[in-house]
């Protein structure tokens, strides 16, 4: 679909009491995704942890982390970007035409995704040496190698995440969130288990010199294995869902063509990002060779990018996520009906939820990033100056936290009209953007900042990318509930100013008299600092009566044992 210029008059429910209301039926949907989200990020955070604890952050993390992203970039840069920006608009609006028509349609779609995830899982493991080699092209020797064989091991995954992706998509269509935000658990209990066997049978901290055979197995096969453990746990819920999978290619005239225009910008995009991904990743890959070379210890590449960039997505990945979940089909719905109003009065409410965790996750990170890396990185074969370099990494990034979450929502506006254009033009100036920032801090910092330089230009990137879209979606929507989300976002930014202040005093109080950077003194300050600030920044919502923060309350108390319903 083009650009569309609508001037359109506020809904009826747009009002105040509207807005409680989608606020509710979107807290409703996305409860159970969010408390299943944050045991997942949470299980997720003590995988992330144990392997930094085993692997450090040097030449064997580097070569690991490495191989293990490139499934994932293959597969998000061939099916992902399809299948959650084009399949579940199709699905829903298929299902909207006609139901019998629906379940015959994606019938077809998921069995052609099964064939082509199937013929581009065999020719990636065949290019394994080629995709080292773009991201990692300072590798020499035996790390090289055994980034290689890594790669080997773990490509495979692109079939069960897509898969598992495609599953969680059909079951979002139904209007089941619960497996999809689960399952991951799974996964991340397996690479927890992975990473303590490793931990135990390595003598010492292990390079890629010096890994043995069995050390190998166990991290490669392991960390597959989780991955199909996630992806076969979905079954039985699409099973009870009512899904059953009979394969057929007898596609009508003009369904394939119809994926193939949605799909064709949503490729542009998703091109563009992993490219600014690969860059950066071999850039960071070189600083820390780079850094090495010179001395200065492994810990300055790659890893701490990776490790500092999955922290990030803890805040957005329990909410953003579970919100953008919620509100995609909901939204889709709306576009296929021209409700635009009611689009425009569901994107607002989301934010403004999503918002409502965030905001507050940003500010904690970049106050207490030291004693929270310190807390779970300073272990086994990792120093408190490696988990260092995260925390500073990390604290750029939760400065784009807030505009990152908004961008990401903001596509699914677009993508809900069925328009994949717009979010791929934007999406190639923005990636262009971060990969200058990328080179600049690469050529111009010190070996020991450059990653965190590069983290900054993200956020740089994010902020810019945010304001295009907004502009660029406010012509689209005939407006953007701009007063109520301008003046939501002012009361929690009032609000957390006290959680700042407590947290940094109690930062700075502890540091100067006990020191933070090993373990018991960085908890203690952590859980002081984040609890007490938490409650003062409730507090002061509660005072400036924003709605979303009470609203979030009600709702989970309601779900604790004994709460009312």
């Amino acid at each position: 679909m083009g650009e569309t210029v609508v001037d359109v008059p506020p809904p009826a429910d747009g009002g105040a009491d509207g807005g409680k209301a989608a606020s509710g039926g979107i807290l409703r949907s996305g409860a159970i995704m969010a408390v299943g989200t944050l045991v997942s990020r949470v299980t997720g955070f003590l995988r992330t942890a144990v392997l930094v604890a085993a692997l450090s952050t040097g030449a064997l993390a580097n070569a690991y982390n490495t191989a293990n992203t490139i499934p994932n970039q293959i597969y998000d840069l061939l099916l992902g970007g399809i299948l959650t920006s084009v399949v579940v608009p199709l699905l829903v609006r298929a299902k909207e035409r006609d139901r019998a028509y629906g379940d015959q349609y994606e019938q077809r779609v998921f069995t052609l995704a099964v064939i082509g995830l199937a013929v581009l899982t065999v020719v990636a493991v065949i290019a394994a040496p080629l995709f080292i080699d773009v991201l990692a092209g300072s590798y020499k020797g035996d790390q090289r190698h055994i980034a290689v064989m890594f790669a080997r091991f773990f490509l495979p995954q692109i079939f069960f995440y897509g898969v598992g992706a495609f599953a969680g998509a059909m079951l979002n269509t139904r209007n089941s969130f619960a497996a999809p935000m689960w399952a991951p658990i799974l996964n991340n209990i397996v690479v927890i288990g992975v990473g303590g066997v490793f931990l135990a049978m390595a003598a010492g901290k292990v390079d890629p010199s010096s890994i043995s055979d069995t050390e190998f197995m166990v991290l490669a096969a392991g960390t597959t294995g989780g991955i199909v453990l996630q992806t076969v746990a979905l079954w039985p819920s699409l099973r009870r869902a009512g899904f059953r999978w009979r394969p057929r290619l007898d596609f009508k005239r003009g369904e394939i063509g119809a994926v193939g225009r949605m799909a064709g910008w949503t490729l542009v995009y998703v091109v563009a990002t992993q490219a600014g991904l690969a860059v950066v990743t071999a850039l960071a890959n070189r600083a820390g060779d780079l850094g090495a070379a010179k001395g200065y210890g492994e810990g300055y590449g790659y890893t701490p990018y990776f490790t500092a960039y999955q922290m990030f997505q803890l805040p957005y990945a329990i909410v953003g996520v579970s919100v953008i979940t919620a509100l995609l089909p909901r939204m889709s719905r709306f576009a296929a009906e021209g409700k635009i109003a009611d689009v425009r009065s569901a994107f607002s409410s989301g934010l403004r939820l999503s918002s409502v965790i965030i905001m507050p996750a940003a500010a904690l990170m970049l106050v207490l990033g030291p004693e929270i890396t310190t807390v779970l990185f300073a272990h086994g074969n990792t120093s408190a100056d490696n988990a260092l370099v995260i925390a500073r990494v990390m604290q750029m990034f939760a400065i784009a936290l807030v505009p990152f979450s908004t961008y990401q929502l903001m596509l699914r506006v677009f993508y809900s009209f069925g328009d994949t254009r717009t979010p791929a033009l934007i999406g190639a100036v923005s990636v262009t953007a971060n990969i200058i920032l990328a080179f600049a801090a690469y050529n111009l910092l010190g070996v020991k900042w450059i990653v965190v330089g590069m983290a900054g230009g993200y956020a740089v990137t994010n902020a810019v990318g945010t304001l295009v879209c907004w502009l660029v979606l406010r012509r689209k929507l005939g407006g953007m509930d701009g007063r109520r989300i301008a003046g939501g976002h002012l009361k929690l930014l009032v609000a957390i100013w006290p959680l700042i202040g407590f947290a940094y005093a109690v930062h700075a109080v502890a540091d100067a008299a006990i020191g933070t950077d090993t373990l018991l003194p960085a908890l203690i300050t952590l859980v002081v600092g984040a609890g007490g600030g938490g409650l003062l920044y409730l507090v002061f919502a509660k005072l400036l009566r924003v709605d979303e923060v009470q609203a979030t309350i009600a709702t989970f108390a309601r779900r604790l044992p004994g709460g009312r319903r």
